[in-house]
């Protein structure tokens, strides 16, 4: 039986401490784990917008890649299957990361969801807000596995 896990990533040090995490410390059968590499775009802020139209058109090839670099880690670091890594890229603006993934994963078949987050003060998490707890809350009967980043 095959173990589906969806894996939200973005360019941020949460990430790429999750990608480290999945590879030298995850107990993953290759042949028997289906990945989907997922970014989620959200409503651009007022600050992204005034970076102009040719930066925001540059974000899903630059995503693109981060996450297909992130798939040649999977797959040469660890063995995983080519065949078994999905790329996903969901250009079409959330208004918020949380909002998408739930609606992704809603729609289809996941084991579990793996996600990265770095640690944050009790300020920032009231202000920011938190993906995972949101996740974690949302998504009841699934498993959601946090990995803490510094």
């Amino acid at each position: 039986m095959q173990t589906s896990i969806l894996v939200p990533l973005n360019d941020s040090v949460s990430s790429q401490g999750l990608l480290d995490f999945i590879i030298q410390k995850l107990p993953l059968a290759p042949d028997a784990t289906v990945f989907t590499l997922l970014h989620v775009f959200r409503k651009p802020t007022s600050g992204e917008e005034l970076m102009g139209k040719k930066f925001m058109e540059e974000q899903p090839e630059r995503f693109r890649s981060l996450l297909e670099d992130a798939r040649n880690r999977l797959i040469e670091e660890k063995g995983f299957k080519p065949e078994n890594i999905e790329i996903t890229l969901l250009t079409e603006p959330y208004p918020s990361v949380t909002e998408g993934i739930i609606d992704y994963f809603n729609k289809g078949s996941f084991d579990i969801v793996v996600i990265g987050r770095k640690e944050m003060s009790k300020s920032e998490e009231f202000v920011l807000g938190d993906i995972s707890v949101k996740l974690i809350r949302s998504l009841g009967k699934t498993s959601v596995l946090v990995v803490k980043s510094e």
